[in-house]
């Protein structure tokens, strides 16, 4: 196994987790009353998944559960990120409880906490219960009322065992991938008329909180993505693209809840229904604030060409082609080693990410976790270039606690290889190899890396409490 240098020691009591999501490794699609989600409609259209497979089976973690959490306890960590599906509690949305779906995840953590492991479910990570799709998902105010009654109905049952509680998962990639460019469920092609379903994730988040907070949950978080966006160039053109993009890509998720008001009166006006009167739900403090962090960003004017002379692509949504007509143009990072998955590896722009959201929200920001972090690479086991990604992003991480930066956890993203939305199973970004014929679970190096630094042999790091 590749030799590296030991970590510095990070602070006690420092939350170290690793994160997975319902849809990418449960399975069980059609099991115990479970409900079909946007994301199953999806699947089933044809073309819409790079290998065409689907997340049927996917791990089988719905089967699987206990020995997946046997991996939890031989890792080490403190904290497991989970999400509930929606769909398998409430299968239409609302109304009847699916009564063996809710009990699904009593029985998971209860056992985390026998295991002494804290559970930290994500109530929606992207998979919306078709029901609610079909009458118009996001861009439905009703969707966002929907949720935090779900919400409600969940905390009711795990509340008095559950230790952290994260709402959504990157409500910007739901906005921007889903409804806006139509390459993730639920497939809307609406560019900017994909705003309404922001405000209304917003929206649903405020009223999940309060919902959860009515409940007696005493640590509330959001997982939102954020990533530097630099300029393609110092010109005036693509200065402005980049503002523009970094507004929509991270501001537009953050100033409602933060400073409750949205970065721009022009977006603002966009939004449907009483905006001002939604961002007092929306603004309510949190408890902590949730980044996941993979790349930065490079944005220029519309047209622009990149470095290499090629012309602007997705480049920070892993190569996918953006449609003509919108103001800007997204590029590669230059001069980057990449992953499997073609994202530059800067691990620098953890650390700034979290030097600007500092900068931007000053005593506004409430304590930061990690919720995600990682890399796709197509090593089976031997994954010494996961390791190598894993200790810079954390030196960087621990250059942003020196500066003083509050952060309090980290999580890998992710556990187990796993389903990929539109990539399939091309993409894996495990610290535990899936044989997906067999569903044989194998740690790779990387996860007897991890383990090894939580117990202290890698040099301080420190595991949660």
């Amino acid at each position: 196994m590749t030799s590296h240098q030991p970590l510095p020691a990070f602070p006690d009591g420092f939350l170290w987790g690793v994160s997975t999501s319902a849809f990418q490794i449960e399975g069980a699609q059609e099991e115990d009353g479970r409900g079909p989600s946007a994301w199953d409609a999806f699947v089933r259209r044809p073309g819409r998944i790079k290998d065409g497979s689907d997340a049927s089976v996917t791990t089988d973690h719905y089967h699987r559960w206990p020995e997946d959490v046997a991996l939890l306890r031989e890792l080490g960590v403190g904290a497991y990120r989970f999400s509930i599906s929606w769909p398998r509690v409430l299968p239409s949305g609302s109304g009847q409880v699916n009564a063996p779906g809710l009990d699904f995840y009593d029985r998971l953590v209860d056992t985390l906490c026998e295991a002494g492991i804290q559970p930290a479910p994500t109530l929606f990570h992207w998979d919306t219960p078709l029901a609610l799709e079909e009458r118009g998902g996001w861009l439905r105010r009703e969707t966002a009322q929907r949720f935090a009654d779900y919400a409600d109905t969940v905390a009711a049952r795990l509340g008095d065992r559950v230790a952290h509680w994260i709402t959504l998962n990157e409500p910007a990639e739901v906005t921007l991938l889903g409804y806006g460019l139509g390459v993730h469920a639920p497939g809307r092609q609406l560019l900017f008329d994909a705003l309404p379903a922001a405000h209304h994730q917003l929206l649903g988040h405020g009223l999940a909180l309060r919902a959860l907070r009515a409940r007696g949950a005493r640590s509330i978080g959001i997982a939102n993505s954020h990533g530097p966006v630099q300029p393609l160039s110092g010109s005036a053109a693509d200065t402005g693209a980049a503002e523009l993009y970094d507004t929509l890509s991270n501001r537009l998720f953050a100033d409602p809840l933060l400073l409750g008001r949205y970065p721009d009166p022009e977006l603002a006006a966009l939004l449907p229904g009483p905006v001002e009167e939604d961002l007092k739900a929306i603004s309510e403090p949190l408890d902590w604030y949730g980044v996941n962090y993979y790349q930065p960003t490079v944005a220029g004017a519309a047209g622009s060409a990149g470095a290499d002379g090629s012309g602007g692509s997705g480049g920070g949504f892993a190569g996918i082609h953006l449609p003509d007509g919108l103001p800007f143009a997204l590029h590669e990072t230059p001069g980057r080693e990449r992953t499997g998955f073609g994202w530059a590896v800067v691990p620098e722009g953890l650390t700034e990410t979290l030097r600007t959201l500092r900068e931007r929200y000053g005593e506004r920001l409430p304590p930061v976790m990690i919720t995600e972090n990682g890399c796709a690479y197509p090593d089976r086991t031997r994954d010494t270039r996961r390791i190598a990604f894993l200790d810079a992003h954390l030196r960087a991480l621990h250059t942003a606690l020196a500066e003083g930066i509050d952060v309090r956890g980290y999580f890998v993203w992710s556990l187990l290889d796993n389903f990929e939305w539109a990539e399939g199973c091309t993409q894996r970004f495990g610290l535990v190899h899936v044989d997906y014929a067999t569903l044989e679970r194998t740690p790779k190096d990387s996860f007897h890396w991890l383990r090894d630094a939580l117990r202290g042999s890698g040099g301080g790091v420190q595991p949660g409490e």
